[in-house]
């Protein structure tokens, strides 16, 4: 098979993930394999994209070799595929699938994401490696590269793909029309409003009016589609110790004095590509320049989202897990998929609501989960995360098990009791009773907070 391996990477040569692809290379003298470093070279393909265009119609697979990215994929891939779509070449019967490296933070957005587009595109999709970013170091991830690559061949011999995804229903409604009044305006409180609404956007544009209009606090349009990004994250870790992102075109401290100082966030973008456009992932990556620290924590959030919001379970979850592990309360989302101005007036209120009362609630399995695994990194990593590392210390971020040796020892003492036959048979039953006891002292003393009052059982 001609096989063209597509380097989303913005580091070339030197990615971590292109090992993977060049070890199964070496592996593999059969087949022959050719590469495209599209994250290195995104610039110069965005002025002529005939060499990935031949690149491209040569190849019976394309292998898409990329680092997980804030989600998903680095702005240099999510802008390729922009390009890839723009351009019309036909990929149509082709097949594709996808090697990256990561942390395993979220790195199942990043696979969906590449997959959807992939399936859009009409290729034929293998299921992709996900592999820590070093297992190629290790014998057990040679060994599940290998085996990667071998089920990814026999896929391609038997027809064994991925099933498309239902067709998204695209909104054929006219584009949403300002019609809410503008209500007054009270506190001191900052709401900014980061979009990438383009000029013709006007359903997204409209949306953006109504809801700075209901909404009764002061607020300010920040669309990053206007900031001067000299280009996207490298990934290069220059900012790790010194916090101060190598690109020279002030976007560091443009995010820290005029986004995150404000009181609550609102992303108001139009789906494209089962995202956005590429330059609102321009902007996720770039706030790299805060390595992994939840700066805006506690800040609420909100979306203004144009497009089938429904019909992207994805995009959900990416949206959702950004609010879980960024310790964001999520207000909500409001689209143009139903009564748009019931749900904007209903957001506006929302935000409100959440802004003055300080709302928090318990993170789920995507914040929990999320900041495990950065916890972990960042200790392991703490001589270079300098930044990162001094931040979780101070926020109790460092919440190991082994940290609470009381309760470890209680749980060994209470499980040495329960081995015992006797005390089996005593505590029969009284298991449950027991573990809730410490409970009905909380609600004896809620209740007598409030007054006496009295339960109804049914």
């Amino acid at each position: 098979m001609n096989i063209l391996i597509i380097n989303g990477s913005p580091k070339g040569k030197n990615s971590t993930t292109l090992q993977t692809a060049r070890y199964l290379a070496a592996l593999h003298p059969e087949h022959s394999f050719s590469y495209l470093h599209a994250g290195q070279q995104i610039k110069r393909l965005e002025q002529d994209f005939s060499p990935a265009r031949r690149a491209l119609a040569a190849a019976d697979l394309l292998l898409f070799c990329y680092p997980v990215y804030t989600f998903l994929a680095p702005y240099q891939l999510h802008r390729f595929m922009e390009l890839i779509q723009a351009d019309g070449i036909s990929l149509s019967g082709k097949i594709a699938s996808q090697v990256t490296t990561s942390k395993h933070f979220y790195d199942v957005t990043a696979h969906r994401y590449v997959a959807e587009n992939c399936l859009d595109l009409g290729l034929h999709v293998v299921r992709g490696l996900s592999a820590d970013m070093e297992d190629l170091l290790s014998a057990k991830g040679q060994e599940e590269a290998r085996m990667y690559f071998d089920q990814l061949m026999f896929s391609c011999a038997n027809g064994i793909f991925l099933k498309p995804h239902p067709a998204v229903q695209r909104q054929r409604e006219a584009p949403y029309q300002c019609c809410l009044p503008e209500v007054p305006k009270t506190g001191e409180e900052d709401v900014v409003i980061v979009t990438n609404c383009a000029q013709e956007d006007e359903a997204l544009s409209n949306m953006i009016r109504d809801f700075q209009a209901v909404l009764p606090k002061k607020s300010r349009v920040v669309n990053i589609r206007e900031f001067p990004f000299s280009g996207g994250c490298l990934g290069c870790f220059g900012c790790a110790i010194t916090g101060k992102c190598v690109h020279r075109d002030g976007f560091d401290q443009f995010l820290r004095t005029n986004i995150q100082k404000a009181d609550a966030i609102v992303y108001a973008f139009t789906i494209s590509d089962h995202f956005t456009h590429s330059s609102m992932k321009c902007y996720d990556d770039r706030q790299f320049c805060n390595g992994h620290r939840t700066v805006t924590q506690g800040t609420p959030v909100a979306y203004l989202i144009q497009g089938a919001y429904s019909q992207e379970p994805n995009l959900q979850m990416v949206v959702e897990g950004r609010s879980e592990v960024g310790g964001n309360y999520l207000c909500g989302v409001a689209t143009n998929e139903g009564n748009t101005a019931a749900e904007l007036t209903a957001l506006s209120k929302e935000l409100v609501f959440a802004m003055e009362h300080h709302l928090r609630r318990p993170a789920n399995f995507y914040g929990v989960g999320g900041m495990k695994i950065f916890r972990d990194l960042i200790y392991l990593m703490q001589g270079l995360m300098k930044a990162d590392h001094k931040f979780y210390k101070q926020n109790g971020i460092y919440d190991f098990p082994q940290k609470k040796p009381r309760t470890i020892w209680k749980m060994r003492f209470v499980g040495a009791l329960m081995s015992i036959p006797a005390i089996q048979k005593k505590a029969k039953g009284k298991m449950t009773e027991a573990m809730v006891a410490p409970y009905e002292k909380v609600i004896a003393q809620a209740a007598q907070s409030k007054g006496e009052s009295q339960e109804i059982v049914l």
